[in-house]
């Protein structure tokens, strides 16, 4: 196993108290006893592993001898190290991306930068629930799953995409529990083990962990699918992803004359095209956009979801596409889960059309978190590289030094969650970055960056700071 997917799989083991040879054995026993590292499974040599947690070689050492006395690992003089018994074949493996473990790990004083999402919920949810209710109380004659989504929320949000420019039909769209679940559903509909896929490279990890579930081989291009023609041309692609406004995780808008272009390329091409609009409301005040890729393309299948601009905890999703397709997708589904939850949806409903009041607010409180951020980060850490975006809810981050990997593990240290670069970048490219998010507060953003510089500092002093080639992912 690469030291780079041993790190992903730790995720935030060094957060807890104690010495970081107790903390690093306690993850790995944990990991061995979950069945996420099966008997037989390679382990990392000493060297790189520290190298690519950005700690002393020690910590490895001692940390591997503690699970050898415990039976737990096997460490012999020129075979490497194994978790102990024979190879075992695994039915399924769990992911290892740290935008997910970042979730199922509890907080512990930790500063998440990495998961970029709203903490509250509005008042406006509130006021939807209790509108809701008196409806919900009268119903009668309905079992309650809806595959596709509840016929009330599909007009609504066919409505919303009519007064973007983009006539639609509820027949169009399918209802999803947020837009993960959407991509999940698109990938297990388009593609097969094999399939290649292109996505812009850095894109949203969470796009990636859904074609790679799928055994799909990525292909990564520049920010805006640049090249997109010669790929399909190269490589066949059985689907392609773009995020057109405020990409996560660049904050690039991809211009109209490009967007016109990459859709009727890809109509040409035979190629679905998914268009992710999860992040592209609000823009910043004063900031216009291009209509949606579908706008230039009736085959453009788009992604939405209220989880940036409401809240998380609704998940509600939803996926535009041709009726076949949504067809496709509604009887996949179905399998899953039935449909989702009637009231989120009679409550998603309500909100829709009261929606762009509640996106303006959202978008001076980004705008406000932005610019807050980017000068704290400005004042303490003046080496680091943080362009301004125009909206979205985050900001791409060049590191003058080292790597965003190893750093990440530093700063998870201080008390201070960031998300590698590399992660989010198909290609293995990207290694110098990281990637932050300016939704919290200013006073917590103010205390992450102070712990950010503390980490940079430590970081910096570290000999173990810049990983060797033989650590590196492909």
């Amino acid at each position: 196993m690469e030291p780079i997917e041993i790190t992903e799989r730790l995720g935030r083991w060094s957060a807890g108290r104690g010495p970081l040879h107790v903390l690093l054995a306690a993850r790995l026993r944990r990991l061995i006893n979950d069945g996420d590292l099966p008997p037989g499974t390679p382990l990392p040599p000493d060297r790189a592993l520290a190298a690519t947690l950005a700690v002393g070689r020690g910590t490895v050492v001692a940390a591997y001898d503690a699970l050898r006395q415990e039976g737990r690992i096997v460490r012999r003089q020129g075979s490497g190290t194994r978790v102990a018994g024979p190879l075992a074949e695994v039915a399924h493996q769990t992911t290892g991306a740290p935008v997910f473990l970042h979730l199922l790990e509890p907080h512990d004083g930790v500063i998440l930068l990495a998961c970029a999402a709203l903490d509250t919920p509005p008042p406006e949810l509130t006021r939807a629930y209790e509108a809701i209710l008196p409806a919900l109380a009268a119903t009668t004659g309905d079992i309650g799953y809806h595959p596709y989504g509840h016929p009330v929320l599909r007009a609504a949000i066919a409505d919303r995409y009519g007064l973007r420019g983009v006539p639609t039909d509820p027949d169009q769209l399918l209802v999803t529990n947020g837009a993960q679940q959407a991509l999940s559903l698109l990938a297990r509909a388009f593609t097969r083990p094999g399939d290649r896929v292109l996505v812009e490279a850095p894109t949203y990890p969470g796009a990636l962990e859904a074609f790679r579930d799928e055994a799909a081989v990525l292909r990564g291009l520049p920010v805006g699918l640049s090249g997109f023609e010669h790929a399909v041309r190269e490589h066949r692609p059985a689907l392609a992803y773009v995020i057109s406004t405020f990409h996560n995780p660049t904050g690039a808008v991809l211009p109209a004359l490009a967007r016109r272009r990459l859709a009727e390329a890809a109509a040409a091409a035979g190629v679905p095209l998914i268009d992710d609009e999860v992040v592209a409301e609000p823009a910043f005040p004063g900031e216009e956009t291009p209509p949606p890729v579908a706008a230039y393309g009736d085959a453009v299948i788009s992604i939405g979801s209220l989880s940036k601009i409401v809240w998380g905890g609704l998940r509600i999703g939803w996926v535009r596409a041709p009726a076949p397709v949504i067809a496709r997708l509604a009887r996949l589904r179905a399998v899953h889960d039935l449909g989702g939850n009637i009231p989120a949806q009679l409550a998603a409903a309500e909100l829709l059309p009261h929606l762009d009041v509640l996106c303006r607010r959202r978008a001076a409180d980004r705008l406000a978190g932005h610019d807050h951020l980017r000068a704290e980060l400005t004042r303490c850490l003046p080496d680091w590289d943080a362009p301004p975006v125009r909206g979205g809810q985050t900001l791409w981050v060049r590191l003058p030094r080292g790597d965003g990997a190893s750093f990440a593990q530093t700063a998870m240290r201080h008390g201070v969650a960031v998300l590698p670069g590399e992660g989010l970048d198909a290609s293995g490219q990207s290694t110098e970055y990281i990637r932050v998010h300016f939704l919290a507060p200013p006073d917590e953003l103010t205390e992450a960056v102070r712990r950010l510089a503390e980490a940079w500092h430590t970081y910096e002093a570290s000999p173990n700071r810049v990983r060797p080639p033989t650590a590196m992912a492909v």
